[in-house]
């Protein structure tokens, strides 16, 4: 039989490259990589929006926002409080999708530590774990006597007692954190994930005209003083109004 044909070599493949980019590089024109986008409802009542968008802004990540309307039912009864899932926001990145805030923390943490989302001290870290679970599962009566909104302002608001003893209790844990860590934030110098889960309560608190002590006030100013919360409230006092039951007066 003829001897079979030699089959022509192929020419050397390129290595591939080993190296990944880091959370926080921003993707160049025509890239392949998957868009990172963090999907957002107001930016005026959604206190779990604006916590997942400090987040990745703490984490220096870069990402593109997507806005849903507050006309989705789904969306709409979230605001309200009358849905007992958050899906928003949700993080995409890398292909994986994120959408409970604690969850969204943790992973940023996981793949950018050095932005100290977290403190390093296993013992505070553990503390801030705990204060932030408080803050995702905890202080019903404060949701819903003082929803977030950014834009309103009722002077001289009446608090009932069920919402009192949770603002008594948001009070105590910023006055142990900013004793035992330093301030001016809750873990220090820097802002972390605390701060994050907390902020929305220093709107809370400016919006219903909350009196607190000169610690913790002075604590509200610096978290409403930061770039990030700066930019965020000026993107909401420009919102359209959505949300009637949430525009009424007290």
């Amino acid at each position: 039989m003829p001897a079979a044909p030699k089959t022509p070599a192929r020419p050397p493949r390129k290595a591939a490259s080993t190296s990944r980019a880091t959370a926080s590089t921003t993707s160049t024109a025509g890239s392949s990589a998957p868009t990172t986008t963090l999907t957002l409802s107001s930016k005026n009542y959604s206190s779990w929006s604006l916590r997942g968008w400090l987040m990745c802004r703490m984490a220096g990540l870069a990402f593109e926002e997507v806005r849903l309307s507050a006309d989705d039912p789904s969306i709409r009864a979230e605001l309200l409080l009358q849905s007992s899932s958050f899906l928003v926001p949700c993080l995409t990145h890398e292909g994986r999708r994120i959408w409970d805030t604690l969850a969204i923390g943790e992973y940023l943490h996981e793949i950018v530590p050095q932005a100290g989302l977290l403190p390093s001290d296993k013992a505070a870290r553990a503390h801030c774990r705990s204060i932030c679970g408080e803050m995702h599962s905890g202080f019903a009566n404060l949701r819903s006597a003082l929803p977030m909104n950014i834009k309103a302002r009722h002077e001289g608001f009446k608090v009932w007692a069920g919402a009192l003893a949770d603002i008594e209790r948001i009070t105590l844990i910023w006055r142990d954190c900013l004793a035992t860590y330093g301030g001016p934030y809750l873990f220090g110098a820097a802002p972390c994930l605390a701060d994050a889960m907390y902020a929305p309560v220093c709107w809370r608190f400016t919006t219903y005209g909350v009196a607190l002590d000169p610690v913790c006030a002075a604590y509200c100013r610096a978290i409403l003083a930061l770039p990030a919360m700066e930019e965020w409230a000026a993107a909401a006092r420009i919102e359209p109004d959505e949300m009637e039951e949430l525009d009424v007066e007290f």
